[in-house]
């Protein structure tokens, strides 16, 4: 099941998927996207035999309907933010594994999350302040609000950042969630803490018996009042304790166990703070870049434990493996007249593709999310310091111009 098509499926599940010699059926809502992508005789990439249906996927029922017209399937998957607990729904209705329709929306739910974590309690959990202006709500009635500013406030099912904003204080509190209402007309949001820190990921892989822990990054945002991710750099291996336990507690209490999934969390002393928890696969290529790195078949790993087989109990993984994720992004609207190509070069053993996000000729507006992303360069190697000095290079050598 797949909204929009991206990268961790072109090139990561759809390929594995392929590897497995499995058939697949990809339910979608935008189908023509879908066509352009994978059938007009692109060969960069091995696809498996491939059947496009529309469908309203963002509706649980109709999903259900559209697979049993079908005859029962093997296995229900998607990627997707949005529809995991569709398809956890699906899963569970045709008696297939799955993840706990539960534990998918009180993840993609920010308001359910903090109430789940909250009533776990402090033996399971680290407490974040966070309230909810729910759909009908209007934004005035937040003006008495005794929260801990700055603080954060965002929509309740919101992704990528988009719409992410800190505010100082009561009355830009109450502007901003206008804003954002006049944006996204009904929308419920949620007011949190803002928690500061050092931004780490975990990413985890279980199949509901094991759970792997893959690694972690340590990810740099623009400066607030946004948060944009600007380059993330893979934790050496093991991942840091007691931060790693910690958040796999917090994942425990909210049920999440299968599958793959990408947690991001906040380091403040020995404190491991929840930020936000992704029930899907890291994202904007960070996903290829680790399965490149850890030297194993992730995305088949992931589909394996959607058909119900087990996990090994050690994945074989490397550990010295390290990559530079760099994201160059626009600093304003207009059109991009001049950025460089695609390219692979290899030196000092350290490798670096960039591959451009944006064509050149293109206008956009400014989004403050990864819709701003021009191109994302992937440096990896075994030494951190010759990456970052190659990135360094690549940067100053190349130019990106937005008129």
């Amino acid at each position: 099941m797949a909204l929009n098509p991206t990268d961790s499926v072109t090139e990561g599940f759809l390929p594995a998927a392929a590897r497995l010699g499995l058939a697949v059926t990809l339910l979608t809502d935008q189908p023509e996207a879908h066509e352009r992508a994978y059938g007009n005789g692109r060969q960069d990439h091995a696809f498996p035999a491939l059947d496009i249906v529309p469908c309203d996927v963002r509706d649980f029922a109709e999903v259900i309907s559209r697979i049993a017209a079908d005859g029962r399937p093997g296995a229900v998957f998607t990627n997707s933010d949005h529809l995991q607990a569709q398809a956890a729904l699906a899963a569970e209705y045709f008696g297939l594994p799955g993840k706990d329709w539960r534990a998918a929306l009180r993840t993609k739910n920010k308001a359910e999350l903090r109430r789940a974590l909250a009533a776990a309690g402090p033996d399971a959990a680290d407490p974040v302040w966070s309230t909810e202006l729910a759909t009908g709500q209007e934004p005035a009635t937040l003006a008495g609000l005794d929260a801990p500013y700055p603080c954060v406030v965002k929509p309740r099912e919101g992704v990528a950042s988009e719409d992410v904003v800190l505010v100082a204080d009561a009355d830009e509190l109450v502007r901003r969630c206008a804003e954002i209402r006049a944006r996204r007309p009904g929308a419920a949001l949620v007011v949190e803490e803002f928690l500061e820190g050092e931004l780490r990921t975990l990413e985890t892989l279980g199949d509901g018996r094991t759970l792997h822990v893959l690694g972690g990054f340590r990810t740099e945002l623009s400066p607030t009042p946004h948060f944009v991710e600007e380059r993330l750099r893979l934790l050496p291996a093991p991942p840091p304790q007691p931060h790693t336990d910690q958040v796999l507690a917090q994942l425990r209490a909210l049920g999440v166990g299968f599958g793959v999934c990408h947690t991001e969390y906040v380091v403040q002393g020995d404190r491991a703070r929840l930020i936000e928890v992704n029930y899907r696969a890291i994202g904007d290529q960070c996903d290829l870049v680790l399965a490149e790195l850890l030297g194993i078949p992730l995305f088949e790993h992931i589909l394996r434990t959607h058909l119900g087989e087990p996990l090994p109990n050690d994945l074989g993984a490397r550990t010295d493996g390290r990559v530079r994720m760099e994201y160059v992004l626009a600093d304003r609207a207009g059109r991009l007249a001049s950025a460089p190509p695609a390219s692979v070069t290899e030196r000092d053993g350290v490798r670096l593709d960039y591959r451009p996000l944006r064509g050149v000729g293109e206008e956009h507006p400014l989004h403050r999310t990864n819709r701003d992303f021009l191109g994302v360069l992937r440096a990896t190697g075994t030494d951190q310091g010759r990456i970052d000095a190659a990135v360094a290079q690549f940067l100053a050598a190349h130019r990106w111009e937005i008129v």
